[in-house]
């Protein structure tokens, strides 16, 4: 019974240590030459202003079409999950379930001309 256990501290050993050992690597024969600016906060094609008010004003403009982007991304990348079950449960499913992924996708498709319309797609 420990030759089994032996097996899985094995596994395991081998888990930690695989990335483990690139990462102590990476963190050996990395640059180490920090200053100012490699230490200041990059966002969005933002920088930072350095100075005592930034501390207090913490109103930041950016666009906000990044949010959107990456909105209708996750939905569109969410509901095409659904469609994975589907494919395979398809020959045992019958017509009904292919009507209900045709209004599925006409939904979708649907959303996808309302984003593409509003110009939401543009990445600026």
């Amino acid at each position: 019974m420990l030759d089994r256990y032996g097996v899985i501290a094995l596994f395991a050993f081998v888990a930690i240590l695989f990335p483990a050992i690139p990462l102590a690597m990476a963190w050996v024969v990395r640059p180490k030459k920090p200053n100012r600016s490699k230490r200041t906060t990059y966002e969005c094609g933002l920088e930072f202003e350095d100075f005592p008010q930034a501390a207090q004003n913490v109103w930041v403009q950016f666009r906000v079409q990044y949010y959107i982007y990456a909105l209708i991304f996750v939905v569109f990348d969410v509901e095409v999950v659904f469609l994975y079950p589907w494919a395979v449960a398809y020959n045992a499913l019958g017509l009904f379930a292919l009507v209900e992924m045709v209004i599925f996708l006409g939904i979708l498709v649907a959303a996808l001309a309302y984003a593409w319309r509003n110009d939401l797609l543009k990445w600026v």
